[in-house]
């Protein structure tokens, strides 16, 4: 058996994990009216046969208005429910790996061009842009057209959409569902003083500010099956001074665990174009030690992890209780193979492959 931290089981909720590695939520900017097709079959495909032990479907919009850019997935109606139904069911009959879903709602940074497009906002005039909605009328940039400051009507028809996706979700019997409050998406806009001015009881007080991803949370743990996890995927802090930080973040991940969340993945920034970010390996490590100092239920760290050496590491140390990687397995989808050869661990793969080891790791696949 490995000694490895990195390939130790782990629980999340009600759910058993063979290791700790998480694939990340990667937009694809590949969508047809919300729908995934062939392109996502084939990405999230292959990321299932790669031995990590949750895959974790991109942030999929609640609303058409929640979506990013035109092309991304959405999960809010009978046809974008489909088009994922025929994706995951084609990749369980050649995986076991759990598959979980980010729920998202891009508030402010909807209607955008895709990244490779530049990114810009479409404004709600052109053919492929929409009106934006958000908490208060604070354009994410200098000349972007100001998003519509949600009412009260608005709030519960967002918090409506997140239930009815993570209904969705269960219908698909989806593993896990995550919640996107980071990166500058809607929720993220209701937690930072930077985009929230509002002066009701959704803006001002940090407790205020939590209030609607609090519900939220509330809404969706409520209507996703109970022995299934729900987790949240927060930004440790905007980078950027008077804006959310670490300490909110502690106050708001204690909030979340007390409510039965169970999983925190700590990312940070993405609120601001202010924000001066540290970057390098593993920059947001001490943010997901802050944050597991302060609850009791598994917290996921990412960014800039790169090697198997300095996953372990983070196991080990109890910096993190498990590592998301993105754009590593973008780079390289049998990563988790590279890092057990490396570890002396075991991953699972399709019997397919098995004969694909070197004779030097005789033990590092067995049959899926």
């Amino acid at each position: 058996m490995s000694k490895s931290a990195l390939f130790k089981g782990i629980r999340v909720g009600g759910l058993e994990l063979a290791n700790r590695i998480v694939i990340a939520p990667m937009c694809q900017y590949s969508a047809q009216d919300g729908c995934m097709n062939d392109w996502h079959l084939i990405h999230l495909g292959q990321l299932a046969f790669s031995g990590a032990a949750l895959l974790t479907i991109e942030a999929s919009a609640v609303t058409p208005e929640g979506r990013i850019t035109y092309a991304d997935v959405g999960l809010y109606d009978d046809a974008t429910e489909a088009a994922m139904r025929r994706v995951v069911d084609a990749i369980r009959q050649w995986s076991t790996m759990p598959i979980g879903i980010q729920l998202s709602h891009a508030g402010r940074k909807a209607s955008t061009e895709v990244s490779w497009n530049g990114g810009a906002q479409c404004p709600p005039e052109q053919p492929l842009g929409w009106e934006t909605l958000a908490p208060s009328s604070i354009p994410f940039t200098e000349g972007d057209v100001p998003p519509s400051t949600l009412d009260r009507d608005g709030l519960l028809r967002i918090r409506q959409a997140f239930v009815t996706a993570a209904m969705r979700a269960a219908r698909l019997g989806l593993d896990l569902v995550q919640l996107h409050a980071a990166h500058g998406y809607l929720l993220h806009q209701f937690l930072s003083p930077l985009s929230n001015r509002r002066e009701d009881e959704y803006g001002g007080s940090l407790e205020n500010r939590m209030r609607f991803p609090l519900e939220v949370f509330d809404a969706v743990r409520q209507v996703f099956p109970a022995e299934k996890p729900v987790s949240v995927r927060i930004s440790a802090t905007d980078w950027i001074p008077d804006g959310w930080d670490i300490d909110q973040t502690m106050a708001f991940s204690r909030a979340l665990a007390s409510r039965g969340c169970s999983a925190i993945h700590v990312s940070s920034g993405g609120n601001g174009l202010a924000q001066r970010i540290p970057v390098g390996p593993g920059y947001q490590v001490p943010l997901a030690r802050a944050v597991k100092n302060a609850v009791n239920i598994p917290v996921v760290a990412v960014g800039l992890i790169t090697n198997c050496e300095h996953a372990e590491a983070i196991v080990l140390t109890g910096d993190a209780d498990m590592v998301a990687l993105a754009r590593a397995m973008l780079y390289d989808p049998r990563w988790p193979w590279h890092a057990a050869a490396e570890l002396g661990a075991t991953v699972r793969v399709p019997k397919q492959y098995l004969r694909s080891q070197p004779n030097r790791f005789h033990s590092l696949l067995e049959a899926d």
